[in-house]
């Protein structure tokens, strides 16, 4: 064998070594599977009904019922239907800005992502929540078992939080639990996504999430999807001057 041979001979061995020590993980792409657990969720433009439940220490719970509309990653409008005291008010999110409507008041005030308009664990962000592919790039994702890890990071500052570590479910490409956290590394909350039901059209995705907090020692609160819908919506939906007739879309 020839010099000119060996060396071919020993370059592809060293190549084949090299691709066999690479972890399976890093032939996936994390921000495809992102995109896919995006389109999992929910429809690019769409209808929900939902109720959210704040628990508190001692058992007692506060419901709240929302009809919201989405379109393409970045808009989204909830308009509450009950309680009583509640019903007409309206939330609208374009991007990381997010305003609050109230019969009877002058205009919409703006609110941010970690304020919350129901109280509880969740937050608007968790309310309104947009595309996670929109917010967040992944890291780094690694598979464990039946699932992969993403390490999810913030793209810009404005975002809730800075990290969340996400873990998919490989068959389903569904979410099972995110841990949510701050720059500094603290973890502010998880969610935890479970009781996977058919909503018809195709889309079977989880029904119920709930979280919790370090921050909030014995506070539950719990989101239950009823319906979601693909609905076709037009541009004027998410404005500020449409928040009084959001109603007229059901």
């Amino acid at each position: 064998m020839n010099i000119t041979k060996a060396f071919l001979l020993l370059f592809a061995v060293a190549c084949c070594a090299v691709l066999l020590s690479i972890s399976p993980a890093l032939a996936v792409d994390g921000n495809e599977i992102l995109r896919q657990v995006d389109r999992n969720m929910q429809p690019e433009s769409y209808e929900m009904y939902r109720k959210l439940i704040n628990i508190e220490p001692d058992g007692k719970k506060k419901e709240f019922v929302l009809y919201s509309v989405k379109k393409g990653a970045n808009k989204m409008v909830a308009l509450f239907l009950d309680p009583a005291s509640e019903k007409g008010r309206a939330t609208l999110r374009l991007d990381d800005n997010m305003w609050l409507y109230i019969p009877n008041v002058g205009k919409p005030l703006r609110i941010t992502s970690l304020q919350s308009v129901v109280g509880g664990v969740f937050n608007n962000a968790d309310i309104l929540r947009l595309d996670y592919g929109l917010e967040y790039d992944a890291l780094e994702i690694t598979e464990e078992g039946e699932t992969y890890l993403l390490n999810l990071k913030a793209k810009t500052t404005s975002v809730a939080y800075d990290n969340l570590k996400m873990v998919v479910d490989k068959k389903t490409l569904l979410p099972t639990t995110i841990e949510c956290f701050a720059a500094s590394g603290m973890l502010i909350k998880t969610l935890r996504y479970s009781k996977v039901q058919d909503f018809g059209d195709g889309m079977v995705r989880p029904s119920m999430l709930e979280t919790d907090s370090p921050l909030y020692k014995g506070y539950t609160s719990v989101m239950l999807w009823a319906k979601i819908a693909k609905k076709e919506l037009a541009d004027e939906v998410f404005t500020l001057n449409y928040l009084s007739k959001v109603e007229e879309l059901r």
